[in-house]
């Protein structure tokens, strides 16, 4: 059972939070707290396995408290936050300062919609519930940047919401019976990830060099959160790192990050490789899905492709990198120790798609090697 409390100062929100956990097999709400200070005594009288909080509270703000929260009494937080560009750039800084997760609260009609975003919830929950909270400790003390990610609820009917039915890869791009390789030394680099990633992807890029190979990133994501991601990677990286576009070339130096709702794919254009943006469907239950840039890796890159798979829930991705391997392609996942969730890594191994599993710290220079 995980017992969880809610920390918010909306009664609404704490009502309809409270009775859609409570409604959840295996969740208790142990109760709720209408500001930082109250959480702090609730806290310690009765000793959650994890709390929500959100980003903007009274008399202490909840990036302040989440602060002095890791510090003093470390457990896993999901921040609820607004989707906004002033929600987003809280959140961030939340996820900085050590929270595992994020929700989002509905922009117009919070009483009639709110229930919908109960399947999320309710999955957010359990994820964060088993996240590996001394990871985020050490990182958290130590870097400017910190995790995030979006992990797609399971299949079925949590809080009033229906899950939308899985699709494959196929509904995005087929995969071809023939070779569309072209003979060029052009290395690509791709990363995938989902909860925990951000800081993990901050970890990898801050070490490559000015003249990495091109990198694309799917990082599960909010629409509204991706371009701000991207900003921030950007100032942590010597690589110029941007919000990908469709068309643009992938060159030396530049990574390419996936808008938090469309699918990236690497293609050709002659003796380019270049970003196409796709609007189609969710893949794995994900826009942007690990598994259509990893597929397009495969039918466009192949052996001058280079996988990595970072931390994150569920199993997007695995299926692609294995394709990337089939071609000849080199593939990375990150190790379990290292991870805050590994599922995504987990998966991609248990679809023997993976050479090296690797400590985050090493992945970098792992990808240097084979770069050269």
């Amino acid at each position: 059972m995980i017992k969880v409390l809610i920390v918010d100062d909306s009664a609404l929100i704490r009502k309809m939070l409270g009775s859609i956990l409570s409604n959840a097999p295996g969740i208790e709400v142990v109760g709720s707290a209408s500001d930082p200070y109250v959480a702090r005594e609730k806290i310690k009288k009765l000793k959650p396995d994890m709390i929500t909080l959100d980003v903007e509270m009274p008399k202490m703000d909840g990036v302040t408290f989440l602060r002095n929260l890791m510090r003093l009494h470390p457990m896993p937080v999901l921040m609820v936050s607004s989707l906004t560009e002033h929600g987003a750039d809280i959140t961030l800084q939340a996820l900085e300062a050590g929270a595992v997760d994020f929700v989002t609260k509905p922009k117009v009609d919070l009483a009639n919609t709110f229930e919908s975003y109960g399947a999320e919830i309710v999955e957010k929950v359990r994820v964060v519930a088993r996240a590996n909270v001394k990871q985020i400790i050490t990182r958290s003390s130590s870097a400017p940047a910190h995790v995030l990610g979006t992990a797609g609820p399971s299949e079925g009917d949590v809080g009033g919401k229906a899950v939308p039915k899985k699709f494959n890869t196929d509904v995005v791009l087929a995969k071809s019976s023939g070779n569309r390789h072209f003979q060029t030394t052009d290395k690509v680099i791709a990363i995938g990830a989902s909860t925990g990633g951000t800081e993990a992807i901050r970890v990898v890029l801050e070490t490559l060099p000015p003249g990495t190979p091109g990198v694309v990133i799917v990082q599960h994501i909010p629409a509204a959160f991706s371009k701000p991601f991207a900003e921030r990677m950007n100032n942590s990286s010597a690589m110029n790192v941007m919000h990908a576009e469709d068309g643009q070339q992938i060159i030396p130096g530049h990574v390419y990050i996936a808008p938090g709702d469309q699918h990236l794919m690497v293609v050709r254009d002659g003796a380019r490789y270049i970003c196409r943006l796709n609007d189609g469907e969710l893949v794995n239950r994900h826009k942007p899905s690990v598994d259509v840039l990893f597929r397009s890796m495969a039918e466009n890159v192949g052996p001058n492709g280079i996988a990595v798979m970072l931390t994150g829930m569920g199993g997007d991705g695995a299926a692609g990198m294995k394709e990337m391997l089939d071609v000849g392609a080199k593939t990375i996942a990150q190790d379990e120790r290292s991870s805050v969730v590994w599922g995504m890594p987990g998966e991609a191994v248990k679809a023997g798609a993976v050479e090296q599993v690797l400590p985050l710290g090493d992945v970098a220079e792992a990808v240097l090697k084979l770069a050269r």
